[in-house]
């Protein structure tokens, strides 16, 4: 899908952590969209998309002149108090626009001059890579969270035929673990997967995350049934794995080649 890109001069950049990130003070989003258009995203079901009244994935507002901006609001937020911030709660950082635009590492060059007290990138993108430089200056300040929801690609090109090779992304994370830059595995949504999908990732990360749909669209669920994700599932089989219990799974074959401490579930694994 080719989406339709827009410039906006945003007012403000930072916004208060509410619901599931209530464990930071702040989210910030570099972008408004997103083009990887993932059938599961919780977005679609947000305001920011059904107002715009445009398919998800085939739109995405680039915010012109966001680093001033986000600078001006860092220094107001730490003289507040603490300053935690996750990015991005709504939109990948790291989206192929990301390459041209480069708004994500103007934000970054701000929050390394002004280094609030945490940082949590979550992303499914190669492309994080890019700014190891800006992150290894973050210290243990900083988290890079990749999204590996399945190791299966039939699986990811079922779900979110946009999103960028599972492959790629265990690289990065190895690439960035190599680096020294602190990092985790989500396995969120869930998806189905096979029994070595732990066993990849031990390779890449000491630290992993599994959530659902019915732990974490902030809705019990509710969001991702109007979605009709179902159907996907019912399309491939695999039906089991669309159940609040299903986790299970996965968090048991976690269990064989990582420690429970180094196991998170749900929001404990996004917390500063």
């Amino acid at each position: 899908m080719k989406a339709e890109y827009l410039y906006k001069q945003p007012k403000t950049l930072l916004n208060k952590g509410t619901g599931f990130l209530s464990g930071y003070s702040h989210s910030l989003n570099p972008y408004t969209g997103c083009s990887f258009g993932c059938s599961y995203c919780y977005v679609r079901q947000m305001p920011v998309s059904t107002f715009r009244g445009l398919e998800w994935g085939s739109w995405v507002d680039i915010k012109q002149g966001a680093a001033e901006i986000f600078r001006k609001e860092l220094r107001k937020a730490k003289v507040k108090g603490p300053v935690t911030i996750f990015m991005s709660s709504s939109t990948d950082p790291y989206q192929p626009i990301e390459y041209k635009e480069r708004i994500t590492r103007s934000l970054l060059e701000v929050i390394v001059e002004e280094p609030p007290d945490f940082l949590f990138v979550q992303t499914r993108s190669p492309l994080v890579a890019r700014d190891i430089d800006l992150l290894l200056r973050l210290g243990d300040q900083v988290r890079v969270s990749m999204t590996v929801e399945t190791d299966l690609e039939r699986i990811r090109k079922h779900f979110s035929p946009s999103a960028p090779p599972i492959g790629a992304r265990l690289k990065t994370l190895q690439a960035l673990a190599d680096a020294g830059v602190p990092t985790q595995a989500t396995i969120a949504p869930m998806l189905p997967s096979s029994e070595a999908l732990p066993a990849l990732l031990r390779k890449c990360v000491d630290r992993v995350c599994v959530d659902d749909y019915f732990m974490g669209d902030g809705s019990g669920g509710k969001r991702t049934r109007s979605l009709g994700i179902s159907t996907l599932y019912k399309q491939l089989g695999l039906e089991e794995w669309y159940d609040p219990s299903a986790y299970r799974i996965v968090y048991e074959r976690l269990k064989t080649v990582f420690e429970e401490d180094q196991i998170y579930v749900s929001q404990q694994g996004f917390e500063p």
